[in-house]
């Protein structure tokens, strides 16, 4: 059984040094731990600092790719290095490495495929009121989108049996971790949270920018992934809303020209048969999407069948 650590990097050279120390080189049920690094064009010497560290894996992005394709270009890496379970933690030291155990155990017992570490982020000091609400709101959401309960939604800090590993597939630029869940969810993989440590705060997170731009792009993500996988179900919803209040000038309408006052009001016909034309349209929309999901389904299996032959083959 051998557990590969990956650790997306960007200019970390100041905390990559305490990361590394709390990751604990053995574990029970586990033969080998080994640890990987995923550079995204860093601009200072982490690349240098994880080589004198003795890290075993080094992957180096030319560029800053971001986090969404770094954290793939991990998973990778660690599927092709013979890993049986990856686990993804920050090179922030964000996350406490001592509850790695913790965190593999569900995998370990064959009771999930994916684990996702809960920060328990009412608790966090360093969390404002306005942060710590956002995210149980975000996790609250991300879990009816997805089917599951995860209290910590965008928790970085997450196991991946390889079976999990080899059939996620990241297409979000912005993060992995609204992705996966939803993913997980969508493909009926066994997601269990587990109550997890986090360390004093070492910096201002890359990833959070400000709350609007972190809601905005959140929302986007949650959005574009729940089209991706129930594409019917969104804009039906859409094209019957569109309908309903469409109907609603043309009743106005009718009702009027029934009382004999329907001069001068052809305006709510024409308003009422533009949004009910709308709703039709986007119920065919619906349609096409839908079948457009299916082919990506069959796609997405053809690509975990390459993948699995091509990490064979290594």
């Amino acid at each position: 059984m051998k557990l590969i650590v990956q650790i997306p990097c960007y200019n970390e050279e100041q905390t990559l040094p305490q990361t590394l120390a709390d990751i604990p080189r053995s574990i029970p049920g586990v033969d080998q731990v080994e640890i990987l690094i995923i550079d995204d064009g860093s601009s200072d010497a982490t690349v240098n600092v994880a080589r004198k560290l003795g890290v075993d894996h080094i992957v180096q992005n030319k560029n800053n790719l971001g986090l969404a394709v770094t954290f793939r270009n991990g998973l990778e890496a660690s599927l092709k290095a013979g890993a049986d379970i990856i686990v993804n933690t920050d090179g922030d030291n964000q996350y406490c490495g001592a509850d790695i155990p913790r965190l593999i155990e569900p995998i370990l017992a064959g009771h999930a495929d994916l684990v996702i570490g809960d920060r328990q982020t009412q608790d966090i000091p360093h969390f404002s009121p306005i942060k710590k609400f956002f995210q149980a709101a975000g996790s609250h959401v991300v879990s009816r989108l997805a089917g599951l309960k995860l209290p910590d939604a965008v928790s970085g800090f997450r196991a991946f049996s390889r079976e999990a590993a080899l059939r996620t597939n990241i297409v979000s630029s912005f993060s992995y971790t609204i992705e996966t869940a939803i993913q997980a969810g969508k493909k009926n993989l066994a997601v269990i949270s587990v109550p997890i440590r986090t360390n004093a705060k070492t910096r201002e997170s890359r990833l959070f920018r400000n709350m609007p731009w972190f809601i905005l792009k959140s929302v986007e993500t949650m959005v574009r992934m729940y089209m991706m996988y129930q594409p019917l179900r969104f804009f039906v919803t859409m094209g019957v809303v569109l309908t309903v209040i469409g109907l609603i000038p043309i009743a106005r309408f009718l009702i009027l020209v029934m009382l004999g006052d329907g001069d001068g009001h052809i305006q709510s016909l024409v308003l009422g048969g533009t949004l009910v034309l709308m709703g039709f349209l986007t119920f065919l929309v619906g349609l096409v999407a839908d079948l457009i999901s299916f082919n990506r389904q069959l796609m997405e299996m053809v690509l975990e069948r390459v993948q699995r032959a091509d990490i064979e083959k290594e």
